[in-house]
């Protein structure tokens, strides 16, 4: 059989080490496709030293590519939002497939570029675009498509959880430990992508439009990120039994779907807790299957490209399928999509750990207690450690039970306001994941 012709539009990371296993796994990829998958050209300003392309043709211009007519499949993996979508949208346009692995496309401009694939009955396919390797759209729109989702939880940033790991095992700054990650090269020169949350964001959208079957809503997600996490919180909520982590969060209410990346303690033994390094992680909550764990490399170079070629395999699959018979881009049938609201944060529910600097005078932990209760918060545990030398403040930290957000907003303004509460009070939240 005539085998299927792959334009790939960027040869970085993930270009090369898609370009690699395409190569390196030719023959094990035909027998799973049914046919051969083969690169017919490539687009890219830069060579890369750790893809010997040989005589596949090269141009320096992606349209080249998308204009192509012999090309079956787009593989867009330059990046960004402005380019790759004149890019996707032209290869669509042009009766293309296309594979990407660009999340910020998709969560941003996937309602557009899907509506755009149906018109045209072609696939956009973007396995790589969340966690890298671990194949977990996939398990999500397939592999539980018998379960209603209730819930899922991920660590779905590498950068922030190598961050929150060292500052959790060797007590380093947020600051040092950013400057190293930059150095690795796990950090961008920016990294405001990955410390504000926003490329969780991201990824978080993707994956709640597909377990829950609602349009991609990025523009709805609530992000907080990790530059204000001291080694301080770290430590207690340790002493807690709890550990940090930069958390995307996206639960199914009978208001609406929460959705939101912040930093979340999590009880120690949790699977999800022991996450470390760059590794990324998702839970999965089904009404049938229940809690489920995905685990693995959350980037790299053959990692992300392993889960590109495996959208490759899939598109190749379904070539010869009705389009009304393929699998939907976000799960459910595009027609069957919820208009299930998304929640602002205010209206979420969690429960809390709170550190307040008090002074040390008697009477203080009453006037605490008494603004929580009188706002229906009950708290688990609580923990006063002796005054610190330099200021004479007491730490006081505790830990809530659940409870809708907006009390503890107003909690944490009657706080502040006590003559003996010296400071702002830190608030993180804390989930139990069970």
């Amino acid at each position: 059989m005539k085998p299927v012709k792959v334009g790939i539009c960027g040869l970085g990371t993930v270009g090369g080490g898609t370009f690699n296993v395409l190569k390196r796994n030719a023959e094990e990829i035909a027998r799973r496709a049914g046919r051969g998958i083969e690169v017919a050209q490539i687009a890219t300003r830069h060579p890369n030293a750790k893809c010997d392309t040989g005589a596949t043709p090269i141009t320096a211009d992606i349209f080249d590519v998308v204009n192509n007519p012999e090309i079956d499949i787009v593989v867009e993996l330059i990046g960004g939002y402005t380019l790759a979508k004149e890019l996707v949208l032209k290869a669509i346009d042009n009766g293309k497939h296309v594979v990407t692995a660009n999340k910020a496309l998709i969560a941003v401009h996937g309602n557009e570029i899907f509506a755009k694939a149906r018109e045209k009955g072609v696939i956009v396919a973007f396995e790589a675009s969340v966690a890298g390797g671990i194949p977990v759209i996939k398990a999500i729109r397939e592999g539980l498509a018998g379960n209603r989702i209730n819930w899922l939880a991920g660590i779905i940033n590498g950068t922030g959880n190598f961050i929150l790991t060292e500052m959790r095992e060797k007590g380093r700054t947020f600051e040092e430990v950013l400057k190293e990650a930059q150095e690795f090269g796990y950090a961008e020169a920016d990294p405001t992508f990955d410390v504000e949350g926003i490329d969780a964001a991201h990824k978080l959208t993707i994956l709640a439009s597909i377990a829950f079957g609602i349009p991609l809503q990025f523009d709805k997600a609530y992000t907080e990120g990790i530059a204000r996490l001291t080694t301080t919180d770290v430590n207690y909520a340790e002493a807690l039994g709890y550990r940090i982590k930069h958390l995307g969060v996206a639960r199914r209410t009978d208001a609406g779907i929460e959705l939101r990346v912040h930093p979340t303690l999590i009880p120690a033994d949790r699977l999800i807790a022991n996450v470390n390094g760059v590794m990324n992680a998702v839970m999965v909550n089904g009404d049938a299957v229940g809690s489920t764990l995905y685990y693995g490399a959350g980037a790299g170079m053959e990692p992300t490209a392993s889960a590109v070629v495996a959208d490759l395999v899939d598109v190749t699959r379904a070539l010869t399928t009705d389009p009304n018979n393929r699998v939907p881009h976000l799960a459910f049938q595009p027609d069957s999509l919820s208009d299930h609201p998304i929640l602002p944060i205010s209206a979420c529910e969690s429960a809390y750990y709170l550190r307040i600097q008090a002074k040390d005078h008697p009477g203080v932990l009453a006037q605490v207690a008494s603004i929580l209760s009188e706002r229906g918060i009950n708290i688990e545990s609580i923990m006063q450690k002796e005054a610190e030398e330099q200021d004479g403040l007491v730490p006081v930290i505790l830990v809530t039970h659940r409870v809708v957000e907006q009390r503890i907003d107003d909690a944490i303004a009657a706080l502040e306001k006590l003559d003996d509460v010296a400071d702002k009070v830190v608030r993180i939240r804390v989930e139990q994941l069970n």
